[in-house]
C-alpha cells in the first residue's frame, strides 16, 4: 500500500473539512443560528469552491447516508403511540391536511412547469416538510414550546417526520418503474414495504428485548453500543435489500426499541454518531449546489423562495382557523412553519440520485429550500410581533377571553395566594398551602400543564402573569402574597414592576437560580429572593406559611417531615411540554391526568382488574363529578368521566394510559 503518496492529501482534505467546518459552524453558535445552515454553508465553501480539491464523492455520500439513517432511527426511538393519540387532533388533522395539500399543490406548479410526474411528485412532497430541528430548537429557546402556536407547529412537524416514510418507499419505484408499469412499480412496493415493516416489528417484539435484557446483564457499554449499531445496520440493510431505502429500516428499527426499557440509553449512546454523520450529509448537501449556474436562475429561485414561504405560512393559517384557532395563533403558527426542513433535503437526494430531477430544477429547489431555512430564524423570531400588527383585534379578543377564564377559575376568593408558573415548584407549594387551608390559583402559559392539573382539581388557569389585565382577575387587589415560581428573570422583573404599580405593600416571593440576581429583584420589589428546585419549594413554602401566621413550630415540623420522607410529597408532578425531549429527566416519575371515555377499556372494571401496577404506575387520586379522593381503593370500580391521576416514569404512563383505553 502506498501510504506515503495517499495519506498525506486525504489528511490534508480531513483536516481542511474540520477546520472549515468547526470555524463556521462556531460562528453560527456564536450568532445563535442553527447548525444545519452551517453545515450547509461549509458543504458550500468547501464543495463549491474547491477548496482543497476536496469533492463529494461515491465514498463520502455513502457516508453521509449514515447520518439519515441514525437520524431516521432517532426519530422511531421518539415515536410514542400514547402521545399520538393525545395529538391526533393536530397531528392527523392540522399535520396531515398540511403534507396532502402542499404535496398536491407543489407536485402541480412542478408538472405545469415540464417536470415529469414522478419529479413532480418528489418536488411537491420535498417542499411540504418543514425543519424540525430549527422549528423545535427555536421555539425552546424562545420559551415558546408549550404556547398555543407552538403545539400547533410541534403537531405539524411531528406529522411531517411520519410523512418522510411513505415518501422513502415511493420515490424510488417511481424511479424503477418503467414507461406503462408505475402503478405496478408503486403496489409491489407498497406490498414490500408492508411484509418488511411487518416482519422488522415481529423480529423486534419477539427478539429485541430479551436480546438486550441479556447484553445488559453483561454490564458492557461496548457491548451495548455495539448490538445497538448492529440492530440499526441490520434493519436498515434488510430494507435496502427489499428494494427499499436505508432510512425506512432504521425508522422501524427505532420503533423496535422505543417500546423498550432501554430507549433512553440507546438514545445517549447513538447521539454522537447521529450528530456527527448528519452534520456530514448536510455538508454533501451543500457541495451538490452549483453557485455557477444561479445566476441565470437567480429568478426562478426567487419566485420559488417566494411561494413556498408565502404559501405554506397561508395555508397553515387556513387550515388552523378551520381547526378553531384564533387568527393570530394561526398566522403564528403559519410563520413558524413556513420554511423547507432538513427531510427536504434527504428526498431531494434521494430524487437527485434516481435521476427523477436533474439539472437546472435540481439547483432551483436545492437554492430555494436552502434559502428559507436561512429566512427561518428571523420569521420564528418575530412571528409575535407579525401577527400582533396583522391582527391586533385578534390579540386583544384572546387577552379578554384569557381574562375571564382566569376570573371563572378564581371564582370569589379573597385573602388567597397568587402562584405564577405551575411547574414542578409551583404545584409542590400549592400541596404545602392545600395542607394549610389555604386558598390559591395558579397562572401557567403551558396549556398542556394547566389542562391536566384542571382534570385533578387544581385552581390553575391559562394566562399570562406579567400583563395587568390578568393580575386584575386573578384578584391581585384582594390577594394576600404573591410567589413567581419560575426561573425567568424577564418575567419576575414584569412581574413585579406591575405588582408594585397595583399593591406595593404585597408580600412577593421569587424563585431565582442563584444570588448572582437576588440584589437587582430586590431592588425590583421582591420581598424574598430564594433558590432552585426541591429546596427552593421548601423555602418558599416555609417563607410563605410563615407570613400567612402559621406557627413557626408548625412551619419547621411540615419541613422536616418533607425531609425525612425524602421528598415524596414533591416527587410527583405534571411535567407539561417545557420537559419534551430532555434526556436526563426522562426516567424520573411524574404525574399525569387520563380522563375515561364511554368506550374505554377501563370503564366498569376496577383497579384490582386493570393491575396498572404491573407498569410501575400507581393510581394517586380518582376525580368523580367534580369530587378528588386520594389513595383509591383497589376495589373501586371506574366510571365514564373518572379522572385518573398516575403517577410514574414517562415511559410507564404511556403504556399504562394505551391499557386504560384498550386492554
Amino acid at each position: 500500500m502506498h501510504y506515503g503518496v495517499m495519506v498525506p492529501g486525504l489528511f490534508v482534505q480531513i483536516l481542511i473539512l474540520l477546520a472549515v467546518a468547526v470555524l463556521v459552524v462556531a460562528l453560527f453558535r456564536r450568532f445563535n443560528l442553527p447548525t444545519i445552515l452551517g453545515y450547509l454553508s461549509v458543504g458550500v465553501l468547501v464543495g463549491q469552491l474547491h477548496i482543497a480539491g476536496f469533492d463529494a464523492g461515491d465514498d463520502t455520500r455513502a457516508l453521509a447516508e449514515f447520518g439519515v439513517v441514525f437520524l431516521m432511527f432517532s426519530i422511531g426511538l421518539e415515536f410514542s403511540l400514547a402521545r399520538m393519540l393525545r395529538m391526533r387532533g393536530v397531528v392527523f388533522g392540522l399535520g396531515a391536511a398540511q403534507v396532502l395539500i402542499s404535496t398536491v399543490a407543489g407536485a402541480g406548479l412542478a408538472w405545469a412547469l415540464g417536470m415529469s410526474p414522478a419529479g413532480a411528485f418528489a418536488v411537491g412532497g420535498l417542499l411540504a416538510m418543514s425543519s424540525t430541528a430549527i422549528v423545535s430548537k427555536q421555539l425552546a429557546d424562545q420559551f415558546e414550546l408549550a404556547t398555543r402556536h407552538g403545539r400547533l407547529a410541534m403537531g405539524v412537524v411531528l406529522f411531517q417526520d411520519l410523512a418522510v416514510i411513505p415518501f422513502l418507499i415511493v420515490i424510488p419505484a417511481l424511479a424503477g418503474g418503467i414507461e406503462g408499469a408505475v402503478a405496478q412499480s408503486l403496489l409491489m412496493a407498497l406490498i414490500k414495504g408492508i411484509l418488511v415493516t411487518a416482519a422488522l416489528l415481529a423480529a423486534g417484539h419477539w427478539l429485541l428485548r430479551p436480546l438486550f435484557r441479556a447484553i445488559a446483564a453483561g454490564q458492557s457499554p461496548e457491548l451495548f453500543m455495539l448490538a445497538v449499531l448492529l440492530v440499526i445496520l441490520t434493519a436498515a440493510w434488510s430494507t435496502q435489500q427489499a428494494g427499499l431505502s436505508l432510512a425506512l429500516g432504521a425508522f422501524l428499527a427505532g420503533m423496535m426499541l422505543s417500546e423498550s426499557e432501554f430507549r433512553h440509553q440507546v438514545e445517549a449512546d447513538i447521539r454522537p454518531f447521529q450528530d456527527v454523520l448528519l452534520g456530514l450529509f448536510f455538508i454533501t448537501v451543500g457541495m451538490r449546489l452549483d453557485l455557477a449556474a444561479l445566476p441565470a436562475l437567480w429568478h426562478w429561485v426567487v419566485l420559488l423562495l417566494g411561494a413556498l414561504v408565502v404559501f405554506k405560512a397561508l395555508l397553515v393559517l387556513l387550515l388552523a382557523r378551520l381547526s378553531g384557532a384564533q387568527q393570530g395563533v394561526a398566522l403564528r403558527a403559519g410563520l413558524v412553519l413556513a420554511q423547507g426542513g432538513e427531510f427536504g433535503f434527504v428526498l431531494l437526494s434521494l430524487a437527485l440520485d434516481h435521476k427523477l430531477i436533474g439539472g437546472q430544477a435540481g439547483q432551483i429547489v436545492l437554492a430555494a429550500v436552502l434559502l428559507s431555512m436561512a429566512l427561518a430564524p428571523l420569521l420564528i423570531r418575530y412571528n409575535g410581533w407579525i401577527a400582533k400588527r396583522v391582527f391586533a383585534l385578534s390579540y386583544g379578543n384572546s387577552l379578554t377571553q384569557m381574562q375571564e377564564e382566569v376570573s371563572v377559575t378564581r371564582g370569589g376568593m379573597e385573602n388567597h395566594i397568587i402562584i405564577c408558573g405551575y411547574g414542578r415548584v409551583g404545584q409542590n407549594i400549592g400541596r404545602f398551602l392545600e395542607q394549610e387551608g389555604f386558598d390559591f390559583i395558579a397562572l401557567d402559559l403551558d396549556p398542556l400543564r394547566v389542562r391536566e392539573a384542571r382534570e385533578a382539581g387544581d385552581p390553575v388557569s391559562y394566562g399570562d402573569s406579567a400583563r395587568r389585565a390578568i393580575l386584575e382577575a386573578a384578584g391581585l387587589d384582594k390577594a394576600r402574597a404573591l410567589i413567581i415560581s419560575f426561573n425567568d428573570l424577564a418575567a419576575s422583573l414584569k412581574i413585579l414592576a406591575q405588582v408594585r404599580r397595583l399593591r406595593p405593600e404585597l408580600p412577593v416571593l421569587v424563585r431565582t437560580r442563584d444570588d448572582a440576581e437576588l440584589e437587582r429583584l430586590q431592588a425590583a420589589g421582591a420581598t424574598e429572593v430564594v433558590p432552585e428546585t426541591l429546596e427552593a419549594s421548601l423555602m418558599l413554602s416555609s417563607h410563605l406559611l410563615l407570613i400567612l401566621g402559621v406557627p413557626m413550630s408548625k412551619v419547621f415540623r411540615r419541613i422536616r417531615e418533607a425531609h425525612n420522607d425524602r421528598y415524596r410529597l414533591l416527587r410527583g408532578f405534571f411535567p407539561g411540554e417545557e420537559r419534551a425531549g430532555a434526556q436526563a429527566e426522562a426516567a424520573r416519575e411524574q404525574l399525569h391526568t387520563v380522563t375515561l371515555s364511554e368506550r374505554d377499556h377501563a370503564v366498569e372494571r376496577t383497579l384490582r382488574e386493570l393491575q396498572l401496577e404491573q407498569f410501575g404506575v400507581m393510581v394517586t387520586a380518582v376525580r368523580r363529578r367534580g369530587i378528588r379522593g386520594v389513595a383509591p381503593s383497589l376495589d373501586m370500580r371506574l366510571q365514564e368521566g373518572d379522572v385518573l391521576v398516575l403517577y410514574g416514569a414517562p415511559r410507564a404512563l404511556e403504556r399504562a394510559e394505551i391499557a386504560l383505553m384498550r386492554g
